[in-house]
């Protein structure tokens, strides 16, 4: 067996982004009155609430600009992505160079947040237009809001601490993924004087995932630690996150796949989803829980054996990527198993596009196709990805 052999499911994914996902999200959520998406839909695509979710006018621009890159050049799809674009630029960041985390539907401003993942994704979203377009303003505004992303990220006393850091010092995962996730991109948009810097930061963020966030001696990779790596005895230090780490675990089995196969990056891009696979899979109902405690304690999340849609779609990619580097039968199963628990509970086949949230045994908690943290983004950006595989079109 071979990923050939997988062709149908991957040609699949490729039908469903373009003949249903893509198409659900220009009908739905595209504000042709005042531009940029909203994400907030109803089952059907009706429209629940307004307001907009700054970070995804980054991601929505990013997916559709890198569907007319290297899908096919739908003249709508970079309308669309421009459109996100320019709401962005022009409602998106407050006068002291921060971006808003949520506005309303015309821009007015509503709330901040202490994270950067909106001048991430924003950064993201530039990298993408820029290529489509050739617009070297654009791509410069990217490496603008890389260096922002990293400065706020990484250097000590940019960012505010969620606790405070002279009782209780930590760190988390996300910044770290989504640097390497970031870097890749504005290497694969505007491969040029930067590509040294980027591969820099992808370098040493997976450095710090290995060497501070994931332990051997528990077959564990954690969300939060603390700035030296060990473990935090808190709620909050025990929590584990399934999907955000075998999401890291395909940003970084991309990046082996990028350096020719390198066999370090791909043993570790494994051992992150060997172990976070036997963490987060039910094995009663099936599906991935949404969090889990270390040393099987409980956790203060209510909603821990709820099964969400994007740690499925993450692990469709890092199954794939799996199987595709080493060949190993298991992550076809794998992948199997999450293809199929996933296109049985989560898809809509009435009204197109995935449910976002359902219980521990897969029937929906919620109809919702959007909110402010679910919209085209995670389902889309899997349904590129593993269809792109086809002709190893994804580099």
């Amino acid at each position: 067996m071979t990923l050939d052999d997988l062709r149908p499911q991957l040609e699949s994914y490729r039908s469903d982004l373009v003949g249903e996902t893509l198409p659900f999200w220009l009908e739905h959520g595209w504000d042709r009155q005042h531009g940029g998406i909203v994400t907030s839909l109803d089952r059907d695509g009706t429209r629940i609430d307004g307001d907009k979710a700054m970070w995804f006018q980054g991601r929505a621009a990013w997916m559709f600009a890198t569907a007319y890159n290297s899908v096919e050049q739908d003249p709508q799809w970079l309308e669309v992505a421009t459109s996100c674009l320019l709401f962005l630029e022009q409602h998106g960041f407050d006068d002291d160079g921060g971006m808003y985390f949520l506005v309303t539907e015309d821009g007015q401003p509503l709330r901040k947040r202490r994270y950067v993942y909106s001048e991430a994704f924003a950064s993201m979203a530039y990298s993408a237009c820029a290529r489509a377009t050739g617009n070297e303003q654009w791509a410069e505004r990217a490496r603008e809001l890389f260096e922002i992303y990293t400065r706020v990220s990484f250097q000590p006393g940019e960012m505010e601490a969620k606790v405070d850091p002279a009782t209780r010092p930590s760190k988390g995962i996300g910044p770290r993924m989504i640097c390497i996730h970031l870097a890749q991109t504005l290497r694969e948009n505007i491969d040029d004087a930067s590509l040294d810097l980027m591969n820099s930061w992808i370098d040493r963020c997976i450095e710090e995932i290995e060497q501070d966030f994931c332990k051997e001696d528990l077959a564990v990779v954690m969300e939060t630690v603390s700035p030296t790596g060990h473990i935090i005895n808190s709620f909050e230090g025990r929590l584990l996150n399934p999907g955000h780490a075998i999401e890291a675990a395909w940003f970084i089995l991309h990046e082996a796949k990028y350096r020719g196969g390198d066999a370090h990056l791909v043993s570790l891009g494994i051992q992150m989803l060997d172990w976070m696979w036997q963490r987060g899979w039910d094995e009663e109902y099936g599906g991935l829980y949404s969090f889990r405690g270390l040393y099987d304690r409980p956790v203060q999340e209510p909603s821990h054996d709820m099964k969400y849609w994007w740690p499925h779609t993450e692990a469709i990619i890092a199954t794939l990527l799996a199987y595709q580097l080493t060949g190993d039968e298991r992550h076809a199963e794998r992948f199997q198993m999450v293809h199929d628990w996933s296109r049985k509970h989560f898809a809509d086949p009435q009204h197109g596009e995935w449910y976002g949230y359902l219980h521990r045994d897969g029937t929906p908690a919620l109809h919702l196709k959007g909110n402010h943290w679910k919209g085209p983004y995670h389902l889309p950006r899997m349904q590129w990805y593993a269809s792109q595989l086809i002709d190893g079109e994804c580099r």
